[in-house]
Formats: structure tokens, sequence, C-alpha cells
């Protein structure tokens, strides 16, 4: 992987879906809407200072979700953080740098 550079896509592990799920209520929060469904479906990664996980997320009714998560590194005692997204998304959009 290039550093700086987005890995491939890969299935969403629990691991992300936990990430995800600690960042929905940011995101219904921004969008003003509440998801009954959010499951992460796949996700790229980023190295940076940390990691930045994007992630594709199905909202029901064939709706797509693009997530940007910050994660810092071990020690700086920062939580995840929802630094982007996207939203009207679907199934096959592909997830790319935002």
């Amino acid at each position: 992987m290039i550093p700086g550079g987005l890995s491939e896509a890969r299935p969403a592990t629990p691991e992300v879906q936990e990430i995800a799920d600690q960042v929905r209520a940011q995101l219904e929060e921004k969008t003003n809407e509440k998801y009954e469904k959010f499951e992460a479906i796949e996700y790229k990664t980023q190295v940076v200072a940390g990691v930045n996980y994007f992630i594709k997320v199905d909202v029901g009714n064939s709706q797509y979700v693009h997530l940007k998560v910050y994660k810092g590194l071990p020690g700086q005692n920062e939580g995840l953080q929802l630094s982007g997204y996207q939203t009207d998304k679907t199934k096959d959009d592909e997830l790319s740098y935002f």
C-alpha cells in the first residue's frame, strides 16, 4: 500500500461495523435523519497520523451512505471522528477519497 493512498476495498469486518456504529449518532445529527438500518458493507483505509476509514453503509431502501471516519493513533485519547460523509449513494458507487 502506498503511504497516504487508499487501500483496496475489503468486505466490512465486525471492527468496521463497530466503528460505523460509534459515529452513527454524529451522522444522524448532521443529516437530520434516523436510519432504521445501518450495515457496513465494505471499507477502505488510508494511513495518516492515525487512520481514515472510508466505509460504505447500507441504510435501507436501496440507499447507501459513504462515511469518512478518523481514528487517532493509540495513546492520543481521541475518539472516533466523523470527518466527512456522502449521501444518496448506490450499492455500485465506488468508495473513493473525499
